[in-house]
C-alpha cells in the first residue's frame, strides 16, 4: 500500500480527521493505483471524479467506525 497514506481514525489521529485530510488520502490512493501523479487532459476528468468518489467513501467510512476506547466524535458534515 502507499506509505504516504496515514491512518485517519482515532486513535491514530488524535482530532478527526479533515476534509483536507480525506482529500489527500484519496489522491495518493488514486496515484498509487492509476499510476499517474498527474494525469494527462484526456484522463483529468476520469481521475479527479475517481478522488472525489474514494474521498465521500473514506468520510462515510470514518463516520461510520466505532472504535474501543476512543471518545466519539461529531458526524462530519460534507
Amino acid at each position: 500500500m502507499c506509505r504516504s497514506i496515514k491512518t485517519l481514525r482515532p486513535p491514530a489521529l488524535p482530532e478527526e480527521a479533515t476534509e483536507d485530510d480525506i482529500h489527500a488520502a484519496a489522491l495518493q490512493y488514486v496515484r498509487k493505483v492509476s499510476g499517474f501523479h498527474a494525469p494527462a487532459a484526456h484522463n483529468r476528468e476520469v481521475f479527479d471524479r475517481a478522488v472525489d468518489e474514494i474521498a465521500d467513501a473514506t468520510a462515510r467510512l470514518l463516520d461510520g467506525l466505532v472504535v474501543r476506547g476512543a471518545h466519539p466524535v461529531a458526524a462530519r458534515t460534507r
